[in-house]
């Protein structure tokens, strides 16, 4: 059996595995397209979860759990690859990323507003500063400036509002399958799902053919294999890691995305960018100590 410590460092590199995310989306979209190459990475990660998680056994599986899982999942993958796939530059595709990760704090909003979750008043400020992190990257080199941030919305603002988006159903999806779950795990069958659903799309929107070259086969296989390989690694952390450490690992994956994301496509962020970068993770972790140790009615 795996010891701790090593099943610990397993889930410590799933956490750099999503931290790549950002950076590898954007360079097979790139080459491939925004629909078409989210369509290929979510189907060469299927085929990986296919091999490493096997599928799951439907039957066990609480009926809410499939029908509310498969929605939310497969919503949020969308609004996250297309809205990294349709940003107008490779800056905006890690702005947009890092709107993303307002999800952990929405997740312990949610938990305390539908799930009995106790809190202390920490969670005020704790939302206030991930909230002011995001429009403080939003504003560009000048930091919190709301003019700029707006300007830099409208710009492409499908790409912004899919991020956003997508942060609210993945807190959603965090909140709902913790209560109707039962403790399984159906992420092989929402892989799936998930690129059955833009291969749909890729077909029915007429979308540019595909142009295949060396650098968009690199991309391409390292996207599928973080995201295939991160959601195996990271349930062989939790399940016999510590997960204390892993908790508080993954909440520093915002400056992990980020600084991933620049060296992935060369793209060098301003101070101002990581300043509001470091004020998601705070405001996270803030918003985590509020709900520590204080357990819910409910459980």
């Amino acid at each position: 059996m795996i010891s701790r410590k090593n099943a610990t460092l397993v889930g410590l590199l799933a956490i750099f595995f999503w931290s790549a995310i950002v950076g590898l989306i954007r360079g097979v979209t790139e080459s491939l397209g925004a629909v078409g190459g989210a369509a290929m990475i979510y189907t060469v990660a299927s085929v990986l979860l296919l091999f490493t998680a096997g599928f799951p056994k439907l039957h066990e599986f609480p009926r809410r759990y499939l029908i509310w899982g498969s929605i939310l999942f497969v919503a949020y993958e969308l609004c996250l690859s297309l809205s990294i796939g349709y940003a107008r530059s490779n800056r905006q595709a890690i702005e947009v990323g890092m709107v993303n990760y307002l999800w952990p704090a929405l997740t312990m909003v949610f938990a305390i507003a539908f799930n009995n979750q106790k809190s202390s008043l920490l969670i005020v400020p704790g939302f206030a500063i991930a909230i002011t992190g995001v429009c403080w990257v939003l504003g560009g080199d000048e930091g919190l400036d709301f003019a700029g941030m707006l300007a830099n919305i409208q710009d492409t603002p499908l790409s912004y509002g899919l991020a956003f988006v997508g942060a609210l159903i993945w807190a959603t999806y965090c909140t709902i399958t913790a209560m109707i779950s039962d403790g399984k795990n159906g992420i092989t069958l929402f892989f799936m799902l998930t690129a059955c659903v833009l291969w749909v799309q890729y077909l029915a929107t007429g979308a540019p053919a595909m142009r295949f070259d060396l650098s968009a086969v690199i991309y391409l296989a390292l996207a599928g294999a973080v995201m295939g390989f991160g959601y195996g690694a990271w349930n062989v952390g939790i399940l016999h890691g510590n997960v204390t450490i892993l908790a508080g690992a993954s909440y520093f994956i915002p400056v992990f995305s980020a600084a991933l994301a620049a060296a992935i496509l060369r793209t060098p962020l301003s101070p101002p960018f990581w300043q509001g970068a470091a004020m998601v993770c705070a405001g996270s972790i803030l918003c985590w100590l509020a709900t520590r140790g204080r357990p819910s009615k409910a459980a």
